[in-house]
């Protein structure tokens, strides 16, 4: 699906939902985590419509939270992932991970990247 930014009147890119994911992974079963993300997560997410991009980021000391981003193209697909997908995601990972997840979505702030506008733009 390709990438169609819209622009308010002042030139700011408008974006859908971003997902900003929170949790902390148990650090025994954090390759399974990785290899179930990879194997059943991943292809999930690809299939939904208005998905661009997972951006996991790992924590460097143990037991610290986890933070995922995930970039929609489509406020309405993002908000229609949460409530009728995520759940069976949640389900997938929710043995390796030793709190819940929280979610909380954002707006990518473009007017400060530049080079992001340009990415997302030429996403295909």
């Amino acid at each position: 699906m390709a990438y169609n930014p819209t622009l308010t009147p002042d030139g700011t890119l408008c974006q859908g939902d971003n997902h900003v994911l929170e949790f902390t992974p148990k650090a025994e079963t954090k390759d399974e985590l990785i290899k179930r993300v990879r194997q059943e997560v991943l292809p999930i997410l690809k299939k939904q419509p208005g998905f661009l991009e997972l951006l996991p980021f790992d924590p460097e000391i143990a037991n610290e939270k986890a933070v995922t981003i995930t970039l929609w193209t489509d406020k309405h697909e993002a908000e229609r992932f949460v409530k009728e997908v995520f759940p069976k995601v949640e389900e997938i990972v929710k043995p390796f991970l030793a709190t819940p997840i929280t979610v909380k979505l954002y707006n990518v702030e473009t007017t400060l990247r530049e080079r992001l506008v340009e990415v997302l733009a030429s996403a295909a």
